[in-house]
C-alpha cells in the first residue's frame, strides 16, 4: 500500500501522509499566495474531510504546516419549513459524521423555531433567512457544505400564483443553487422533483411505470414545466467542475402525492368534509396512483445524500432520476382520503360524477374564457385541463430502481401510516367541533 495520496490543487502537488490508525486524518496547510479555496481529500481517506487552505503571503514557493481536520459532513436543506423540508432535517440530524445542519427557510416562524427546539440531537442546526432567487444568500449559504438537498419549490396546480413567479422559483432558483455549489465546490446535490414531470398525460395511463420508460410530461402549465425544466438542468450539471477542481454529482427524485401528518392538502380537504356534514367533496375519483407518506419521501432523501457521498455507490446513482414511492395501495385520491380518516366518521362522496372527457373539455372551455378576457379581467377558472388529468388518471410507479441503486426500502408501512395520519386527522375534527361549540355559545 502506499504511504501517501496525492491531492492536486491549482499548481501545487501536496502529498498527505495516511494515518489509518487515527479517525482524524493530518493534513497540512499550504501557504503561497495571498488567496483563500477549499480542496478535498481523495474519497478513498478514512474520512471524507474539507480542508480550508488560506494562501498568504505573496511568494514563489510554499511552506506546509501540520493541521488535524475533523472527519465530518454538513448538509444544507432548501425548503426548510415546508411539508417534506422538515421531514428531512428530522432524520438527518441523527446522521452519524454529521456536524451540521443548515435550514434555508424563506420565512421563519415561532413554529417553526419550536420545532427545532425539540431535535433531541447533538448535530448544529443552524436557520438561514433567504430568498431562493437570492444569488448572493445562496452563496453564503452553501460556503463550506458538503450536500446540499434542495427542495424549495412553488407548487400551484390552479394558477393562483403567476406563471413568471413559479418559473423564477423552481427553475431560476435550482440554476441560482447550482451554481453556488459550483462555486462554493459542493460536491453533492439532490433534487426533490415530481411525478408531474412525467405526466400524467391526457389519455395515457401509466400502470407500474419505472425509469426505462422515459415519460415525460408535454404540459405548458407552469408547474409541471417547470419542475421537468429544472430536474434537466439538475441531472445535465453531474460532472460539472467545481471551484476546487473536483466533480459536482447529482441525482432527482421524482415524488408523487405526499400525505402524512401536517399535509395541507389534506388538511384542507377534511376542513371540507367537516363543513360538508362530514362528506368528502369529490377529488379524483377516476384516478389511481401511488402516493407516498412524508417519511419514506424523507428517508429516499437520506439514503441518495447516503449514496452519493459513497464512492462505490455514487458512480451508478449520479445524473439519474428516481421514482419514489412505498407499500400505500395504488388507489384513487378519493379513496386514500377516505382510508386515512373513516376512523373519524368521513365519507365520499356517493353522487354521481361528470365523465372525464367531459370535466376535461369543460375545463378548456373555461381556460379559453380566461383567455379571452385576460385583457379586461382576471378571471381564474375552478379547474383547469392539467388538474382535471393528474387528479383522474392512472399513474402509479414501482420503485424497484431506487431499491435497487439507493437501498430504498420504506420506513414506514402503509398499516402505520395510516394510524399516524388518521391520529392526526382526530386532532383537525376534534378543533373543528371545538371551534362550532365557541360558535353555539
Amino acid at each position: 500500500m502506499a504511504l501517501c495520496e496525492e491531492v492536486r490543487h491549482w499548481r501545487w502537488t501536496l502529498k498527505l501522509p495516511k494515518n489509518a490508525d487515527t479517525p482524524t486524518v493530518l493534513c497540512y496547510l499550504l501557504i503561497g499566495q495571498d488567496r483563500s479555496s477549499q480542496l478535498y481529500l481523495p474519497s478513498r481517506s478514512p474520512a471524507l474531510t474539507l480542508l480550508r487552505v488560506t494562501l498568504h503571503h505573496n511568494s514563489s514557493h510554499c511552506n506546509l504546516l501540520p493541521v488535524l481536520t475533523m472527519p465530518g459532513w454538513s448538509c444544507l436543506v432548501t425548503g426548510a419549513g415546508g411539508f417534506l423540508g422538515q421531514r428531512i432535517i428530522q432524520m438527518l440530524v441523527q446522521e452519524e459524521d454529521l456536524q451540521e445542519v443548515r435550514a434555508l427557510f424563506r420565512t421563519f416562524t415561532p413554529k417553526h423555531r419550536e420545532k427545532l427546539s425539540k431535535l433531541k440531537t447533538k448535530t448544529k442546526v443552524t436557520v438561514l433567512k433567504g430568498d431562493i432567487l437570492d444569488a448572493q444568500c445562496l452563496r453564503r449559504a452553501c460556503q463550506g457544505i458538503s450536500v446540499v438537498i434542495h427542495t424549495a419549490a412553488a407548487i400551484d396546480f390552479l394558477g393562483i400564483i403567476p406563471r413568471q413567479t413559479i418559473l423564477d422559483v423552481n427553475l431560476k432558483g435550482t440554476q441560482l443553487l447550482l451554481d453556488a455549489c459550483v462555486e462554493a465546490s459542493v460536491p453533492v446535490f439532490i433534487y426533490s422533483s415530481s411525478l408531474s414531470v412525467a405526466g400524467p398525460n391526457y389519455k395515457e395511463p401509466v400502470l407500474n411505470g419505472c425509469e426505462e420508460d422515459h415519460l415525460e410530461s408535454t404540459w405548458s402549465h407552469p408547474y409541471p414545466y417547470s419542475k421537468k425544466m429544472a430536474e434537466k438542468e439538475v441531472l445535465a450539471a453531474s460532472g460539472r467542475t467545481l471551484g476546487n477542481g473536483g466533480t459536482l454529482h447529482t441525482c432527482a427524485l421524482r415524488l408523487p402525492f405526499i400525505y402524512g401528518e401536517e399535509c395541507a392538502h389534506l388538511s384542507v380537504k377534511v376542513n371540507e368534509a367537516l363543513k360538508n356534514n362530514g362528506i368528502f367533496l369529490k377529488n379524483g375519483p377516476f384516478s389511481v396512483a401511488s402516493p407516498v407518506y412524508v417519511e419514506n419521501a424523507a428517508w429516499a432523501h437520506i439514503l441518495a445524500a447516503r449514496g452519493l457521498r459513497d464512492p462505490k455507490k455514487s458512480p451508478s446513482i449520479q445524473g439519474k432520476f428516481y421514482y419514489i414511492s412505498d407499500d400505500t395501495p395504488h388507489q384513487s385520491y378519493d379513496d386514500l382520503n377516505y382510508a386515512l380518516s373513516k376512523e373519524w366518521g368521513l365519507r365520499p362522496d356517493s353522487s354521481w360524477s361528470l365523465p372525464l372527457p367531459l370535466l376535461y373539455w369543460l375545463a378548456f372551455l373555461l381556460e379559453t374564457v380566461s383567455f379571452l378576457l385576460r385583457p379586461v379581467y382576471n378571471y381564474r377558472p375552478p379547474f383547469n385541463r392539467f388538474l382535471i388529468t393528474t387528479l383522474n388518471s392512472v399513474f402509479t410507479f414501482t420503485y424497484k430502481k431506487a431499491q435497487q441503486d439507493l437501498g430504498y426500502e420504506p420506513c414506514v408501512t402503509w398499516e402505520e401510516a395510516k394510524q399516524k395520519t388518521s391520529e392526526w386527522i382526530g386532532t383537525l375534527v376534534e378543533q373543528h367541533k371545538e371551534t362550532m361549540n365557541s360558535k353555539t355559545q
